[in-house]
Parts: structure tokens; sequence; C-alpha cells
């Protein structure tokens, strides 16, 4: 009501409220809280009925209320109150070498009367993943989501003993990168000394050996470099290409490289033993490959030393348990190690006692039917690193298998990425011809410049006179852009009826012109199908063949103008981008041209690679026409600042999307 009358202490009293000033100020409290602006209101009452989205909103209006903007009241007894939120800066982490261990501790200073240690801290996270833990009596402590991610992940790579906080040296890369934020680290010399050890690792770099008689493709120096930085640091490494690609001659060169400085076993299927000594005799023949059988193999495996490499089967490696295990190896190679997959069978448990300062695996499938037999690999190469079977299961197994958890299964990837290597053939043996990006630039007339400035004009005029809600302000910006954006590709996009000529067609004819003679094919995207239509017109007068596809293509039409392509049925294939920018396989052409800039360069790149793609045999050239001095500079400005972001695979949406309305203002009014 916007006139009220109440009784207040015995006397009747009127007052008439500003309601346009309680609906603006109504407004500035939704717009400071995310939360509350989606939940849905009646009549400016918001009902929450999650804790946590709760806490967010009292979170938020502490912000206005100690402003001076906001004042909260609460119902007696209902009170809830939330710190304010605590970042890096109020944690101080201890890092202590303690055997083959590194021990945690530390606090988190929450307010000058609140103190939490490592251990109570990492207990609240363990509820229901809240960054507000509970500590009682209404009150909850607030971490900044990087913090409050940040010690869920120390969470779940350390291990508790008792009282104390363990964790495991390798564990070291996983949480280096939250270590390094921290301005209240105390880390003792072993800790440093680790890091610089790892970091150092990183650097190393090796030749394959000259007695090695093969030339390695370039992935695979990748791969043998990679091991070779795993052996410099005597930690265990996962080679799991695809079938295919050479595993074992990437392993001969790591064992040749090591075999001067003591002995190697080599662990593989009964089939597969005698391909080892073949491969070796033909790579790497200064290796002495022997495969044990016979009578002495006490003897035999005595006798062992530098440039020696034992081929063993899994049963004789289960056989021979004790006598392999009684030597320290210099290397040890397990081939197709998914036979130690499961960890109750004998010879795995035999595998687990082989003493080695290198420990590689070879598999094409590290994980064939669940994560147990991941951690069982791991348990072999780095044991300890992923913890005991049965917090592995809470930790990573069950999240991940039965709850799809995203977040078990981030840490678990990072947690075993610096020690396990896989690549697909599709990766690395189908290698694409180089594809080079141009930019051409457009040259208005005086005519098209004066068209095109009378209409910025008309759009900032347009909308500094709308006060319309925010959403539909926003939608119509919009809809002033793509005047602009059209009128930059022809004047009768945005007037049919214009007489002014299009520059843009005009180098458009020439560069179709240059590459008909020297007899390309290219593929044309627009995102304007009006657009697509003048060039269709442009095309016809010059009785240049071509092929169409635009969202309203039916589906067997649409298959039968790629496969006419595709035959060489049309040089030129004219394409919406919104319809011909996934599914497509177009290498008959090896030109593509953008005739229009689209917000998000990942919408750009996928039609690109209609043409650059697998079963391209020849370079490919992608332009894209840009007109200077308008929006489109501006839009592919925005392409190199917000690259990453909008190519990101998490990022399904258009960059426009995340631009407020003064941002797209920005783009029209600047020139």
């Amino acid at each position: 009501m916007e006139n009220i009358i109440s009784e207040i202490d015995g006397e009747l009293m009127h007052t008439r409220r500003d309601l346009s000033i309680e609906e603006r100020m109504a407004e500035a409290v939704e717009a400071a809280s995310a939360t509350l602006a989606m939940t849905v209101e009646n009549e400016r009452q918001w009902y929450l009925d999650n804790l946590q989205d709760c806490l967010q909103v009292l979170l938020d209006l502490k912000v206005l209320q100690d402003g001076g903007q906001l004042v909260l009241a609460w119902p007696e007894g209902e009170k809830l109150r939330v710190s304010r939120e605590v970042s890096f800066d109020g944690l101080r982490l201890q890092i202590r070498s303690k055997t083959n261990w590194f021990e945690i501790s530390g606090t988190l200073q929450v307010d000058d009367r609140l103190v939490l240690d490592m251990r109570r801290l990492l207990a609240l996270l363990e509820g229901d993943g809240s960054r507000f833990l509970p500590i009682g009596e209404g009150q909850f402590v607030a971490l900044t989501r990087d913090l409050c991610k940040r010690l869920e992940d120390l969470a779940g790579y350390a291990e508790r003993h008792g009282e104390e906080l363990l964790l495991h040296p390798l564990a070291a890369v996983a949480i280096e990168d939250f270590t390094t934020k921290l301005p209240n680290l105390d880390a003792d010399q072993g800790w440093q000394a680790r890091l610089s050890k790892m970091r150092s690792a990183l650097q190393f770099t090796a030749t394959p050996p000259s007695t090695l008689k093969a030339e390695l493709r370039d992935y695979q120096v990748e791969g043998y470099q990679w091991l070779t930085r795993l052996a410099h640091l005597e930690l265990g490494g996962c080679l799991a290409d695809d079938m295919g690609l050479g595993k074992t001659l990437q392993a001969l060169a790591v064992i040749l490289d090591r075999a001067p400085g003591g002995p190697t076993l080599v662990v593989a299927p009964t089939s597969v033993c005698m391909n080892w000594v073949a491969e070796a005799n033909r790579f790497a023949p200064t290796l002495n490959m022997i495969i044990l059988g016979g009578g002495n193999r006490e003897q035999m495996v005595k006798d062992l030393g530098k440039m020696d490499a034992l081929v063993v089967s899994y049963g004789m490696l289960y056989q021979e348990a004790d006598l392999l295990a009684s030597v320290e190896w210099h290397t040890i190679v397990l081939d197709e190690a998914q036979a130690i997959k499961n960890v109750t069978a004998k010879r795995s448990k035999a595998a687990m006692h082989l003493r080695g300062k290198m420990r590689l695996i070879t598999t094409g499938t590290p994980i064939e039917n669940h994560l147990d037999e991941l951690w069982t690999l791991f348990n072999f190469i780095n044991p300890g690193l992923l913890g005991p079977q049965e917090q592995f299961n809470t930790r990573f197994a069950i999240p991940i298998e039965r709850n799809n958890n995203r977040e078990a299964r981030r840490r678990l990837k990072k947690l075993i990425q610096p020690f396990i290597l896989r690549r697909t053939k599709a990766q690395v043996l189908e290698e694409l011809p180089p594809r080079t990006d141009v930019v051409l630039q457009v040259e208005m007339s005086p005519q098209e410049a004066a068209f095109y400035e009378a209409l910025r004009q008309q759009a900032l005029e347009r909308i500094d006179q709308d006060d319309g809600p925010v959403g539909q302000k926003h939608m119509k910006i919009l809809a002033e852009i793509t005047r602009l954006r059209q009128a930059c590709c022809h004047p009768r996009l945005v007037t049919p009826k214009s007489r002014i000529a299009s520059s843009k067609l005009e180098l458009f004819g020439d560069v179709v012109s240059e590459l008909l003679e020297n007899r390309h094919k290219a593929l044309v995207f627009s995102q304007f199908v009006s657009h697509l239509k003048l060039l269709r017109e442009f095309l016809d007068a010059r009785e240049v063949e071509y092929r169409y596809l635009d969202g309203s293509t039916p589906p067997r039409e649409r298959k039968r103008e790629v496969d006419a392509f595709q035959a060489g049925w049309g040089n030129l294939f004219l394409i919406s981008l919104k319809a011909g920018g996934l599914g497509l396989n177009l290498t008959a052409a090896d030109y593509v041209i953008h005739m229009d800039p689209w917000w998000n360069p990942a919408v750009e790149d996928q039609a690109s690679d209609r043409a650059h793609r697998i079963g391209q045999q020849r370079p490919v050239t992608v332009y894209r026409l840009v007109t200077r001095n308008t929006i489109e500079e501006k839009i592919v400005k925005l392409h190199q600042e917000k690259r990453e972001l909008a190519s990101s695979l998490l990022d399904g949406s258009d960059m426009v999307g995340r631009m407020t309305a003064e941002d797209l203002i920005r783009l029209i009014r600047e020139q």
C-alpha cells in the first residue's frame, strides 16, 4: 500500500511510501546477491529452503549491512551468524619431513577470537562439501571458494595416522599450486628439496642412445624423454599408449639408456617374451637379452650385470618370486601390465615384492573394468601414492564410479597425471597438414561508411532513450549490434532496396576468382542466411557452381550436398555457421572463408575444422573478411582477449551471453 495508517505508542500515525524508490532499493539488494536474484520472489518476499543458499545470501547482505545500506532484523532466537569470508591470508601451514612422509599441520585465523586447527578444519570440510563450516550455536565460518577447494584437495590427498596428518612425497606436485598461494607457509628443507628436485626433472632432457637402431617418431621421442625424467627421479611410470604406437620400442630406448647402471628385468606374457628378444636384437643389439629358464636359474640371475636384460613370463614371475625379489634391479618393465590388475592374484603379489630403482609398466588398457585395477598398477610403480586400497575406494573409486563425482575425478587425475602417459592413434598418427589463418581487411566506400555511421548514431539514440527493464534492454542492444554487423556485410541486409554496393562482396569476388583460377575449393560460412542469399545471387550471375546448406536443409538433402561436394561437384560450399559448424567432413576443400566474425571463436574454429581434419592431405588456409573501423574489428579483438575462455571445453555458451549491457554498448559507442 502506498498510504499506511498505524498506531504507534498509542498515537495514530500516517505515512506515504515512495514505492518507486523502494523498488529500486530492492533491486539493488537483489543485484548484490546472485543467489537472491535467482530465487523465486513473491511481492518482494524471498523463500530460501536450502541452508547453503541462505548462508550465501546472508554473506552477500553482510557487505551491504557493513556499508550502512541495509538493516537485518531477526525474529527472537532465530539468528544465524556468518563470519566474513576467510581467505588464504588467514591460513598458516606447516610442512615437516617425517621419515618417508611429510607431516602437515596449521591453523586458520577466522577472527580475533576464533582459530581453527588443521585437523578440525579438515574434519568440518568432510561434511556436505560446503564452504560454510558449522561451528555451533547457529554460527558458520565462510571460506572463499578457492580456499575451500584447495583445502578439500589437501584433505583428499592427506592421510590420517592417529593425531598426525601425513602427505605422500609424490603428492607434493598435486598441492604445489596450493602451497605457492600461501603467504604464511612454513616448510622445511625436505619439502623445498622435494619440489626443487621435481622442478629440475621437468627441465631434464635426454637424447635417445646412439646405439638405438631406430628412427623414433616425434611422439616416441616425447615418450622416451618423459620416461627418462621419471627415471632421473627414480620414480615409476605407466606408458599407456594405444596398441600399435611402439610402446616396446620406447621402453627399449629407456632400458638401453639405463643398462650401463645395472641389470634389467622384463616381465611379459609368455606369447610376447620372444618378441621382446627379437625387438631388442633388432633395435638395441648392445643389450644382452636372456630368457629365464633351464636348470641353474639361481646362478643365471646371480651372474647378471650391466647391459643384461632378463626376460621372464608372468608365470615364471610367480614361480621364481623369491629369486627375482632378491635382486636390486636397475630397471623393471612389466609389459601388458594389466596382467597384474587383480591385487589378490599370485602374480600380482609377486610383482609387488620386486625391488627396482625405476619401475615401468606398459599397457594400452590401464583400466579394463574398474578403478581398483588402476590402484593395483600404481601400487606397483609408486607404492603408497594412492593410499591404502580401502581409503582409495572411499576417496575415489566409489564417488567416481557410483556417483560420477567430478571433483573426485579431477583430484585423482591430478594425482596420477605426472606418472601416466597415454596417446591415441588419432592424436599421433594422423598428422594434419598446417593451417594458416589470414584476416582480410575490407575498406568501406565513402557511401558505405556514411551509411554505417548513420546506423551507429541511430543505435546509440535508441539505446539512450530506452528506460525499459535490464533484460529487455540487453536484447535491444543485441538487435542494434546485429544491424551494424549486417551493414558491415552488405547494406541490403539492413535496407533491402539500398543501391549502395558492398565492398566485402567485391573482395569476396576477387578471392573466389583467384581460388578458382588456381583450382582450389572453399567452404564459405556466414551467420546470416540472408547474407548467403546475396552470395548465391552473386555466384549465379557469374555462373559459378556451388553447393548450399543452411538450417532449413532436410537431412537427406544435406547428405546429398555434402557427398556431391566431396565428389567434386562444385568449387564452393555455402554454409550457415550454425548449421554446418559440426558433424561434416568436407576435406575436399582446402580454403575456408568466414564472411562475418561470430562472438565465440570456438564456433568459427569448429566450422574451419570441417576442412582441417583427419583425411585432409593439403595445407588449409582460413580467411576472415573483417570490415575496418567497425564493430567487426572489435569482435575480432574480443577473440584475441577471450579465446582461451571461449574455446574452453567447459564453456558451451557464446561469449556474448556473459557480457553486460554496458559492455555491449561500449562496442557501439567507441570508435
